[in-house]
C-alpha cells in the first residue's frame, strides 16, 4: 500500500544526498591550489552524471537484482526494466528505492577523488569512475545490501560503512600509491587555497547526511529520527575532539574543526539506526581520535592521498562498522552487540570490514595499474605545473 509521509521523505532524502556530491566538490575544492579549483569542483558533478547512467543501465541491477550465488545480482533490471512505480510492502516505488541509491553511489565516486587530486587526466577519471563502479562498488554493496554473502553472515551496515566510507577511503589510498605524488608533495607548501569554500562543503555535507542517514530507515519513522538524532550528535562530538586535539599543540583550525565533524558523520553512517544517541557520543569521540592520528600518521609518513578521503572516511567507517557489533542495542532496531551479550555480531562485523578493506584495496590498486598501463592516469608534468583547470578545462577559477 502507498504510504505518503514514506514516499515524501524518501524524495527528501535523495534530494540531501544528492547535494552532498557537490558538497565533496566544494570541501575538497577549497582545500587544493587555486590552480586545480574548478577541476576539483567539476569532478564531483561528473561523477554524479556518469553514475547516473551507469546506475540507470546495470548498476543497480548488480546491486539489488535477484542474487547470484551471493556475490552479484542478476541483470535482470538493466535499464530499470520492471523497475516500477506500484509501492511494495515499504510503501514506496521500487523507482523511488532506486534513485535513492542512485545517490549514495554517486557521493562514493565523488569522494574517492581525494586520492588523485591535482594530477588525474580527465579521460582516465571517467573511465575509472565506470570501472570502479562496476566492478568493485556494486558487487560490495550487493553483499551487504542487496542479500549477497555479507548480509547471509550478519554482517549489518545501515548507511554506508563499509560499502561507501570504508570502500571510498581505501580506494583513494590505492590510487594515491599507483598515481604516484603531486609534484613538489613535501618540498613546498600546498595549503588549501580557499578555506571558507571548504567549511560551505563541510556544511552541505553535514545538511546532506541527515537524509544519508535519516532515509536509509526507508520510512518515516522512529528509525529515521534515531538515525537523525545520532548522526548529529557523532559529528559534533568528532568535531568538538579535534578542536581539542588541535589545541593541545597549536591553535584550532577552522578545517581541523569541519574535519573532525566529517570523521564523526562517517563512523556513524553504519551505526545511526542501532545505536542510542548517547552511544553516538562515544561513536563521535572515537572517529575524532582515530582519525586524527590516523591523518598525522599518513602526513608523517608521506603518503599523498591528498585530502585524506583514507584517514576520515575509510577509518572513521571501519571504527563504526566494529562500532556496531559493540554497541548495538535490540531496543533500538532488533539487534543486539557485544555490550548485550553477543560476540557474533562483533564479528561478522569484523568480517564484513576485513573483506571490503582487502577487496576494495587490491581491486582498486589493480585497475589504476591497468589503467595507467594503458591510457595513463596521470597529465604531464607541464600540464600539471599549470594546473587542471587550464590543461583540462581551459578555463580560470
Amino acid at each position: 500500500m502507498e504510504d505518503g509521509a514514506t514516499i515524501s521523505w524518501l524524495i527528501t532524502a535523495s534530494a540531501l544526498v544528492m547535494i552532498m556530491t557537490p558538497g565533496v566538490g566544494f570541501f575538497y575544492g577549497g582545500l587544493v591550489r587555486r590552480k586545480n579549483f574548478i577541476s576539483m569542483i567539476i569532478l564531483s558533478f561528473i561523477a554524479f552524471s556518469i553514475i547516473t547512467v551507469q546506475w540507470t543501465l546495470i548498476g543497480y541491477s548488480l546491486v539489488f537484482g535477484p542474487d547470484i550465488a551471493g556475490v552479484i545480482g542478476s541483470p535482470i533490471y538493466a535499464g530499470l526494466n520492471g523497475v516500477g512505480l506500484d509501492s511494495g510492502p515499504g510503501g514506496y516505488p521500487p523507482l523511488l528505492f532506486m534513485l535513492f541509491q542512485m545517490t549514495f553511489a554517486a557521493v562514493t565516486v565523488a569522494i574517492v577523488i581525494s586520492g588523485i587530486a591535482e594530477r588525474i587526466k580527465l579521460t582516465s577519471f571517467i573511465l575509472l569512475a565506470v570501472l570502479w563502479t562496476t566492478f568493485i562498488y556494486d558487487p560490495l554493496a550487493h553483499w551487504i545490501w542487496g542479500g549477497g554473502w555479507l548480509a547471509a553472515i550478519g554482517c549489518i551496515d545501515f548507511a554506508g560503512g563499509i560499502v561507501v566510507h570504508i570502500s571510498a577511503g581505501f580506494a583513494a589510498l590505492a590510487l594515491s600509491l599507483v598515481i604516484g605524488k603531486r609534484s613538489g608533495f613535501g618540498v613546498y607548501s600546498m595549503d588549501p587555497h580557499n578555506r571558507p569554500i571548504t567549511l560551505l562543503g563541510a556544511g552541505l555535507l553535514w545538511f546532506g547526511w541527515f537524509g544519508f542517514n535519516g532515509g536509509s530507515a526507508l520510512a518515516a519513522n522512529g528509525i529515521a529520527v534515531n538515525a537523525i538524532v545520532t548522526t548529529m550528535i557523532s559529528a559534533a562530538a568528532g568535531s568538538l575532539v579535534w578542536l581539542v586535539m588541535d589545541w593541545r599543540s597549536q591553535r584550532p583550525s577552522s578545517i581541523g574543526i569541519v574535519t573532525g565533524g566529517v570523521a564523526g558523520l562517517g563512523a556513524i553512517t553504519p551505526a545511526a539506526g542501532y545505536v542510542t544517541p548517547l552511544t553516538a557520543f562515544a561513536i563521535g569521540i572515537g572517529a575524532g581520535i582515530l582519525c586524527y592520528y590516523a591523518m598525522n600518521w599518513r602526513m608523517r609518513s608521506q603518503v599523498d592521498e591528498s585530502l585524506d578521503a583514507w584517514s576520515i572516511h575509510g577509518v572513521g567507517g571501519l571504527w563504526g562498522t566494529l562500532a556496531v557489533g559493540i554497541f548495538a542495542i535490540s531496543a533500538v532496531n532488533g539487534y543486539s552487540g557485544l555490550i548485550q551479550g553477543n560476540p557474533n555480531l562483533l564479528l561478522s562485523q569484523f568480517i564484513g570490514a576485513l573483506t571490503g578493506i582487502v577487496y576494495v584495496f587490491g581491486g582498486t590498486y589493480i585497475l589504476a595499474w591497468a589503467i595507467d598501463r594503458t591510457i595513463g592516469l596521470r597529465v604531464t608534468e607541464e600540464e600539471e605545473y599549470v594546473g587542471l583547470d587550464l590543461s583540462q578545462h581551459g578555463e580560470r577559477a
